[in-house]
């Protein structure tokens, strides 16, 4: 001790440390509602988000940074109290800075990738950076030798690349994956194995998929890495769909064409998921054994609501053709199975569909 504490300064003391209190709460509560109010703004919402975690602990450290030099204590207390209220400052900008950058980082992918999507691996590793810069430096602040342990790191660290090769593998998969561009979260993909749904998340082991049953599937990163990947996001969301359909040779191509084409244009403007001024396509493929075949060119919004389309599609179909007295194809062979017990097979029409049908005497006399 330099000189005896006395009461007035233990009440000076106290009474930096209770400002410090009072002025630290009292800013984070302004903070916390100015964050409230830039949230419909992103990057300040950031900014506030830093200052709110940051200078309130900083106004507290001040004051208590004072309340230690108000008291009469030796020069070897005072070094200690130093190092711990700087070791605090430095832990404190480390975890708002950690924070904010890795909000930073989520801002920028998610403006990027225009989803409400996330891409934890990048924030992930942000934070660790910046965390590991502030334990460094916080070393440095309490006086110990950062080169050797710098050193240090650098001859262990391939002992621990080799022993965590399928985690690292990973990790540097998921960068490559998200850094290609190729493959964003709310991406619609499917792997060539047939696992397919939407891009939930990259992290730095796994990616999430979310199939349409709502499951999740967890992949490896290095599996999507080295996979063959159908992403149906791009270039756009809009896709073909193709309806395939045939008529008899009694109709009228021309006629056909046109019934069909007027339909697709139905559906195209009043089906959820159908892409309104799209111009429907009918091309002829082929003669078939009962008639002519043709396939019919649509587009959905999204890949999810092709069936919906194609389910619209066939229906006002069906229906239009039987008002229009158009004919699909049907089967014309006619099957004649011979039972030499019976005789000769005998040939009947089918009043049903216009279609002959194969009967033989063993249908009309009962077998013993």
């Amino acid at each position: 001790m330099t000189a005896s504490l006395t009461l007035h300064t233990w009440i000076t003391a106290g009474a930096y440390l209770g400002a410090g209190l009072i002025g630290a709460l009292a800013l984070r509560m302004v903070l916390t509602k100015l964050h409230s109010k830039a949230g419909h703004t992103k990057w300040r919402a950031v900014m506030t988000s830093f200052v709110r975690t940051v200078v309130p602990w900083c106004v507290a450290v001040s004051f208590a940074w004072s309340a230690v030099i108000a008291l009469p204590i030796n020069a070897g207390y005072h070094r200690d109290a130093d190092h711990v209220l700087i070791a605090t400052i430095v832990v404190v900008i480390s975890i708002g800075t950690a924070k904010v950058a890795g909000e930073a980082v989520h801002a920028g992918a998610v403006s990027h990738a225009g989803t409400s999507g996330s891409a934890t691996i990048f924030v992930s590793i942000t934070r660790v950076v910046v965390w590991t810069i502030g334990a460094l430096v916080l070393l440095d602040s309490l006086g110990i030798a950062i080169t050797p342990l710098l050193t240090a790191l650098g001859v262990g660290g391939l002992a621990v690349a080799l022993a965590l090769q399928d985690t690292l593998s990973n990790l540097f998969a998921g960068v490559h994956i998200l850094a290609s561009r190729k493959v964003q979260p709310a991406d619609f993909i499917q792997l060539d194995n047939g696992m397919q749904g939407y891009v939930v998340d990259t992290n730095w082991r796994n990616t999430i998929i979310r199939q349409l049953p709502n499951n999740l599937l967890v992949v490896p990163n290095a599996t999507v890495a080295s996979s063959i990947v159908t992403n149906f996001h791009l270039p756009e969301h809009e896709l073909s769909v193709t309806v395939s359909a045939g008529v008899s040779y009694e109709s009228d191509l021309e006629y056909v064409e046109q019934v069909t084409i007027e339909v697709g244009r139905e559906v195209m403007e009043g089906t959820e998921g159908g892409v309104p001024g799209h111009e429907p396509t009918i091309r002829y493929t082929d003669f078939g054994n009962s008639g002519v075949n043709f396939n019919v060119g649509l587009r959905a919004s999204e890949v999810t609501k092709q069936a919906l389309v194609t389910h619209e599609f066939i229906k006002r179909l069906h229906r239009r053709y039987q008002k229009e007295g158009i004919d699909f194809q049907s089967p014309s062979e006619t099957i004649v199975y011979a039972d030499p017990r019976r005789g000769p097979a005998r040939e009947y029409p089918a009043a049903t569909d216009g279609h002959p049908v194969a009967r033989t005497q063993a249908d009309e006399v009962p077998a013993t």
